[in-house]
């Protein structure tokens, strides 16, 4: 029985790729999210006999059990490409952000797990011209570990999101392979039909018409300007762009949908129901561009979930990184 650790853990995406590669091989014996909403999501979803821990940064090394792997999607808004880009600098709340890392490297330098998995936006790779990421590679050799890294994107396993992610991957120094293979594409033949809702959605999914307007005149401005910025209208035969941290973006993603009928506003709205059937797409959408099941529970308010599932990770990716590290560990315990 392996142990894990799920740190800065959201929703659980990690951990639930992780579990689906593991199978019952794997107990999770602490979970660190401060987010009492995210945890209100995380705890439908999963049944643990102990409570979730907040803030990390108060939590004292020895309070946390003995694990072999530690699962961390340290916070990505410090090194977003779409953000400030403060790193190390990045302040919120009290939080450092960026520093939220040496949180990772405090509990794992206590504990020194046999494996270190962490998955972070693709901007960490060159924020500050690289030094970012040289210090947390070098962080986890001075810890005694060797440091495997790869960009994936989530389009090449199994879901229709444009997503670039960078995954880091370390083995403790006297377990580390040689060489470690990150995944190779699983399946990039999925389209946004695949995640489509079955029936015809709510009406208070769809735009009014003054705001797609407004929508519309703000992105001529932005190109007038030569400026890439705007609204996006996919169509069901391409892919999406990233749903994002906080859960912006929507707007990047709206499609057509016409089978609902009933456009009367469920919710206070300027104008009316746009007639061309513009509409953002659902939360279930969304956990579907991020590979989770639909037996995934999303027990809360929309504007919740959007943040949520913007935050996460894409579960069959993780699986796939998972499956190779578990091959790892299996040699290790034959001892080859």
């Amino acid at each position: 029985m392996v142990k894990s650790i799920d740190l800065f853990a959201g929703i659980g995406g990690i951990r639930l790729g992780f579990d689906q590669a593991f199978s019952k091989e794997i107990k999770t014996v602490f979970i660190s999210e401060w987010d009492e909403q995210a945890q209100k999501t995380y705890k439908a979803n999963f049944k643990d006999d102990f409570s979730i821990a907040g803030d990390i940064t108060k939590i004292k090394e020895d309070e946390i059990p003995g694990f072999d792997i530690c699962l961390a999607g340290f916070p990505c808004q410090a090194f977003s490409l779409a953000g400030q880009r403060k790193g190390f600098d990045d302040n919120y709340k009290g939080l450092c952000r960026g520093t939220l890392f040496m949180d990772v490297v405090r509990i794992c330098e206590f504990h020194k797990p046999k494996v270190i998995f962490c998955e972070n936006v693709k901007g960490l790779f060159i924020h500050d011209r690289g030094r970012t990421f040289k210090i947390i590679y070098n962080a986890f050799v001075e810890l005694g570990y060797k440091v495997f890294y790869k960009i994936l994107n989530s389009r090449h396993f199994g879901v229709p999101q444009n997503r670039e992610r960078v995954y880091i991957v370390a083995f403790r120094n006297d377990i580390a392979p040689e060489n470690f293979d990150f995944p190779d594409a699983t399946d990039d033949t999925k389209r946004l039909w695949d995640v489509r809702e079955e029936k015809p959605v709510p009406a208070k999914y769809y735009l009014s018409d003054v705001y797609l307007e407004t929508l519309r005149k703000h992105k001529a401005r932005h190109e007038l300007k030569g400026n890439g910025f705007g609204y996006e209208i996919r169509d069901w035969s391409d892919v999406a762009g990233a749903i994002v941290c906080g859960g912006m973006g929507r707007e990047r993603n709206l499609v057509v949908d016409k089978r609902q009928k009933n456009l009367i506003p469920t919710t206070h709205i300027k104008g009316t129901i746009n007639k061309e059937g513009v509409r953002k797409m659902t939360p279930r959408e969304w956990a579907r561009l991020q590979g989770f099941p639909d037996s995934f529970e999303l027990p809360l308010a929309d504007v919740h979930l959007y943040k949520q599932l913007g935050n996460s990770v894409t579960v069959p990716v993780i699986n796939e990184i998972a499956k190779k590290i578990k091959e790892v560990l299996d040699n290790v315990n034959k001892g080859k």
